[in-house]
């Protein structure tokens, strides 16, 4: 981690006495915050504002020809003059500095743009020096920023939550990566993560599937493929169990024709023999069974539990494709049944929940229409998701008392988690909603024809990297160079998938497109890959080192486009903290097309090889400082940057 010394160092050298800061910047992990804070002094004088005032309005420009940082000046909330006059008068009156150049005013905004030798002499050997952790910042984590021994903030994070004994299916793949994005993000912000996968194994399906095994099951197919033999038992009984409840509504319907009609014996010997095949019929076995789980019984739960570590043992695979991993894997069967009945007092203690015909229900309509009424537990006395949400969340802040937790979880229980945290507010436990958030988002639309069939999210990545691998194949000569091309193609594949997932706002639905996905023009996957393994392919050829650059005299780069990629490389420490505000991926990646655009275009004005070795040097310190950002900004998206391809 580059020092303070070292950068007060440095801006000595331009005429800088200190390393200017205002209070809680950190100009050690983000350098933009020592142009702000000195910006914001030599404001202060201009205008006569206070500092605090001035520092939080400064912008970011949309583009560089519009400067580096702006002002909007009716920000500073200065009355008695008209705010393009008043622009003018304090643009003439800012002070020289070795930092920045003399502003300029376009209406009521101030722009500034940075002197090129500070920023190339602050921004890249911050790089070069901080490698992987430029851009990150774990002083955000500390639970007291004067006082590091006080300990880190923690989170822990639900996500993807698939169902035991199913296939990790592909409508998983949005809530596993986005927080797998969301942990890296808060790891780099010096949180404390507790990855936590909450798994849906519990509930009468598991009473379908061990009534089905039994009929249908197969030992050798289970030994070969498990996941693949339970879900085809499952279906197998779904289908029945469909066709049974039709007969049955059939039937009652047409007893209750029969009553109508006056034909009470009739109606009660059909009645009768209805309740015999409704007792013999797969929901009520499935039902039948699903009590035994709930009441511990030996059999019904080995069963289970055999069902579950089959499943987890699937999905761990799934996720190292995914470059995800986890640190608890809990679940619905994991709720203690003393939390649900201490939250179930609670709630009847302070008034909050009635009852319903046996059943118990939260009206929430008083507090918000929207958020209706809640049912939290059903007549027969068993569980449903909601009470188990309340006990869970409950136990989690018992056992890890994070500072915040995130649920990240589609768009469609937006109801569920709203009336969670209400429900939470209402029974006494304010200290927990205030701390939970549901982070949601939309959903994939439009999966092609080839895809439609493939539910499994591995066999959509399987497709995607037979595609990544026709391509590569395409150049022969590169392709004999890449030392494992299937892995590479796997990575490939999984890079277009995630980067297609998250190009657009998480609350956005999206259209699955395998073309536009796997193209290595525009702004895809392929393309920040093979952006990355360009950069790679330069350095190789020149036979420069990240080492060699220690040393590079950054005075040398004096064009325009050298200038303005450091620009962009030194807007990195900011967008990372724009991405904790907002959680969005796509902020990463607007960022790195941006940035990567960058990079192409000064390939033929800032050619290494064949420059003369101080030239060379200075640029080679150029491309690797792209390059490390570049890697960051993919690691942070749980990318995995390749080195040929």
């Amino acid at each position: 981690m580059a020092s303070i010394d070292e950068l007060a160092a440095t801006l000595k050298g331009f005429g800088l006495t200190d390393v200017p800061a205002a209070p809680n910047t950190y100009p050690k992990h983000n350098p933009l915050d020592i142009y702000r804070s000195h910006i914001t002094e030599l404001l202060a004088q201009a205008s006569g504002v206070d500092a605090k005032i001035i520092y939080p309005v400064l912008q970011w420009t949309q583009t560089l020809d519009k400067g580096d940082l702006t002002l909007p000046v009716p920000a500073l909330r200065i009355k008695g003059k008209k705010p393009d006059e008043l622009a003018k008068e304090i643009g003439e009156k800012f002070p020289g500095s070795p930092l920045v150049e003399k502003p300029t005013v376009s209406g009521t905004y101030i722009s500034f743009f940075f002197k090129p030798q500070p920023l190339l002499n602050i921004i890249l050997p911050s790089i070069l020096k901080n490698k992987s952790s430029f851009g990150k910042n774990p002083a955000f984590g500390q639970k007291d920023a004067s006082d590091p021994s006080k300990g880190r903030k923690r989170l822990v994070i639900d996500f993807s939550s698939p169902n035991i004994a199913k296939p990790f299916g592909y409508a998983h793949l949005r809530s596993t990566i986005i927080g797998g994005f969301i942990s890296k993000l808060y790891e780099g912000a010096g949180w404390d993560v507790v990855r936590l996968n909450y798994l849906g194994d519990w509930g009468r399906q598991y009473g379908i599937l061990a009534v089905g095994y039994k009929k249908y099951g197969d030992d050798a197919k289970l030994k070969q493929e498990p996941i693949k033999h339970l879900v085809e038992v499952y279906q197998q009984m779904t289908k029945i169990q469909k066709e049974e409840d039709e007969q049955i509504k059939t039937k009652q319907e047409a007893i209750q024709t029969l009553k109508k009609e006056g034909k009470e014996e009739e109606a009660s010997k059909q009645q009768a023999q209805l309740d015999e095949e409704i007792a013999k019929s797969v929901s009520q076995q499935a039902r039948d069974y699903f009590k035994r789980m709930e009441d511990g019984d030996k059999e019904a739960m080995e069963f289970w539990k055999w069902c579950r570590d089959c499943s987890i043992e699937a999905l761990e695979k799934s996720y190292a494709r995914l470059n995800v991993h986890y640190d608890v894997y809990s679940g619905e069967s994991q709720v203690k049944n003393e939390s649900m009945e201490a939250a179930a007092k609670q709630l009847a203690d302070s008034g909050v929940s009635g009852d319903s015909d046996g059943a118990v229900i939260v009206d929430l309509t008083k507090h918000s229409k929207k958020l209706g009424k809640a049912l939290v537990k059903k007549k027969d006395g068993t569980s449903l998701y909601l009470t188990r949400d309340i006990g869970a969340c409950v136990e989690r802040f018992d056992t890890y008392n994070f500072d915040k937790q995130i649920y990240v979880v589609a768009t469609q229980q937006d109801l569920h988690f709203a009336q969670l945290f209400k429900i939470l507010e209402l029974m006494g436990r304010k200290d927990l909603s205030d701390r939970c958030q549901h982070i949601n988002f939309g959903m994939v639309n439009k999966m092609s024809t080839r895809l439609g069939t493939a539910k499994a999210l591995d066999e959509v990545l399987n497709i995607v990297g037979e595609k990544m691998h026709e391509v590569m194949k395409t150049n022969q000569a590169k392709y004999e160079q890449v030392e494992n091309p299937e892995q590479t193609a796997d990575t490939l594949g999984i890079a277009a998938v995630m980067v297609q997932d998250m190009k657009g706002k998480r609350i956005n639905n999206y259209d699955f497109d395998l073309a536009r996905m796997t193209s290595f023009e525009g702004d895809t996957g392929p393309y920040l890959e093979y952006a990355h393994a360009r950069l790679c392919s330069i350095a190789r050829k020149a036979g420069i080192s990240d080492a060699d650059v220690a040393d590079a005299d950054f005075s040398l780069l004096t064009e325009k486009h050298a200038v303005d990629l450091v620009r962009l490389l030194a807007q990195w420490p900011d967008t990372f903290v724009d991405t904790m505000r907002k959680h969005e991926p796509a902020t990463v990646l607007t960022y790195l097309f941006k940035m990567t655009h960058a990079v192409s275009s000064s390939y033929d004005h800032l050619q290494v090889v064949g420059s003369e070795e101080p030239v060379k040097k200075a640029r080679m310190a150029l491309y690797i400082s792209a390059r490390q950002v570049l890697r960051n900004g993919m690691e942070l998206l749980g990318l995995t940057p390749v080195e040929r391809m």
